[in-house]
Parts: structure tokens; sequence; C-alpha cells
């Protein structure tokens, strides 16, 4: 395996995009060609760079594959019809992603998307938005001030395109629940935190299926580098509920309950670990270096030390160093 310091590792990891990118390098083989998974449904289409899985009547995820090499896409994302629009979910990386996917939804439902949602500010997840834009198409981009604030300042976007799009997006609430009406499909996106300042959930509940951005990572040891846990682990909580429900990650392959509890499992021995020794006086990256993740939690992409570094960093900013 190859080696790397703590503080190259944390000057070269500071996004979602270069933690994928540092899975790439550090993952076992095995792990890497199970980052997706038996699909979640029919498959509407394959890219090097992911496929777009049916996982309910109107409603595909796109599982994107980063560690093939291929960062067109890099997050997960998806669409959702309804009988008079359509909502993508998700700018990705590039523009290319963006316009791949919309150019889908206008191959599976008949439209071009109407709308785009954007589940917080980080370049993977926003800065191909760009993409879903077309001469004669101008989808209404969603997104919350808080997102779009920090897109244009810390994603610094060169293309005009992109910022013209952030500039004009339609402002979610920060506080409560936005509903889109799609024409008899009700979406809820949902305002909440803890992977960054401002995330959201984009909840669909006629098919009991979750978006759910990057407040859940499948399969993989999420990006604690905008974190504020006590608000992840909350949010995290709030969105387990008890009927069976669809999961659609940030990153790794759609989930149902048992994937979403193992998740859940996973972040809270975290802090039970953080806490304890943070109690205890142990600095974080020597707390950091002697966790490992319990075995009956399974296997988990893109495990080197250094990634728990930066979770036991995020525990001890919120707990006082």
């Amino acid at each position: 395996m190859q080696y790397i310091s703590r503080r190259d590792f944390l000057s070269r990891s500071g996004s979602c995009a270069a933690h994928i990118a540092l899975a790439a390098a550090f993952s076992p083989r095995l792990l890497s060609e199970g980052w997706a998974r038996t699909p979640a449904g029919p498959i509407a289409a394959r890219e090097p760079f992911g496929s777009l899985e049916r996982i309910a009547d109107g409603i595909w995820a796109l599982v994107s594959t980063p560690l093939s090499g291929d960062r067109t896409t890099l997050s997960n994302g998806g669409i959702i019809a309804g009988r008079s629009a359509v909502l993508a979910i998700e700018g990705f990386n590039q523009p290319a992603g963006a316009q791949w996917l919309a150019t889908k939804a206008r191959e599976l439902t008949g439209r071009w998307p109407t709308h785009v949602a954007i589940t917080h500010y980080h370049a993977d997840h926003a800065n191909g938005i760009a993409g879903y834009l077309a001469p004669d198409q101008h989808p209404a981009v969603r997104a919350t001030e808080k997102t779009r604030q920090l897109v244009l300042q810390r994603n610094q976007p060169a293309d005009t395109a992109r910022a013209a799009a952030l500039a004009a997006a339609v402002l979610l609430s920060a506080t409560e629940p936005t509903t889109l009406d799609l024409g008899g499909r009700a979406i809820r996106v949902v305002p909440r935190s803890g992977h960054t300042e401002s995330d959201v959930s984009i909840e669909v509940d006629d098919a009991s299926v979750v978006f759910a951005g990057d407040l859940f990572w499948n399969g993989m040891f999420p990006n604690y580098v905008d974190a504020i846990p006590t608000k992840l682990s909350a949010s995290v909580q709030s969105l387990r509920k008890l009927r069976p429900r669809v999961y659609v990650p940030g990153h790794g392959a759609v989930g149902r309950e048992d994937d979403y509890d193992r998740y859940i499992s996973m972040i809270d021995d975290v802090e039970v670990h953080a806490r304890r020794a943070h109690s205890r006086g142990i600095p974080a990256p020597e707390a950091a270096a002697a966790y490992s993740i319990p075995a009956p939690l399974g296997e988990w992409t893109l495990f080197n030390k250094a990634f728990f570094d930066r979770a036991f960093t995020a525990w001890y900013r919120e707990l006082g160093v």
C-alpha cells in the first residue's frame, strides 16, 4: 500500500472529489470492484462513470463508479418524474455528467429536467450544473442560500454559465421543508446539516425513496472535512424510518434498511471512540491511529488511517481541542 503522510493527506484531500480520488489510490482491488453491487433495479443506461437504475415507478438513481477513474460525475444523483415536471438531482463534477443525465431524463420521461436540486456545495455535487442548460432549456435550479453562497465562494466557478445558473437559483428554505409538485407526485426537499453547514435530503413519500446526498455513504467511510458531527448524527437518525425505504447515498450503491443501519452503527462507533479519547486527553491523531471499524460492521471502501484522522479531528473541533 502506498504511504502518504498525515500532512500531505490533509493538504491534498480537502474535498469529496479528492477524498474519492484517494480512494482509487488506496482501496484494495476487491473493494474497488465491489463499489457498484447488485443493482437495485433494472439498468436503464450504463457508462464507465456509472449506471442509471430504475428504483421505483418514475424514479431512477444514478450510481457513480468513480473508482474506475472516470470523473465525469463522481457523486450519485437521480431523476424523479411526475406527470408535468421532472426533477434532476445533483450537478455532478463536470457539465458532461449533468448533460448526460438530462438527456437520459428526456429519453425516459419525454422531458428535459424542469427542476434541478443540489444537496450541498461540494464540487462533485455542484460544479457541473451548467450541463443542464441548453439553448431552449433552462431548468429551475433549487439550492439553499448557504449552498449557493458556498459554491460561488469556495468552488469559484470559472465558467459564466455555472455562475449564472447558481445566481438565478430558486432558494430553498433553510428551516422548513419545501414541496415541489411534479404533477401527481409531491417531492419534499428537507433542509438538514451535518456533512456541511447546509445539506438537503430529497424525499419521495409515495415511493418511500430518499436521496440523502452525502449524509449517507454506503459502504464507504465518509468525508468529515466540513462535518459537524453532532448534527450529522441527528440528520442521519432523522432519515431512518420504521417502514421499508430505499436510500440513495451520495456515494456507493443504493441501500436499504440494513445498509443504512450499518452506516448508523459505524458513525455511532466513531462518536463513542472520539468522545472517550477526548475525555482522556488523547490527541486526535493518536486516537485516530488507534481506531478501527469493528469487524461485525464489515468492510468499508477507502479506509486508510488518515480518513479516521479527519473524523476524529471534526469531533475534537466540536468537543473543544
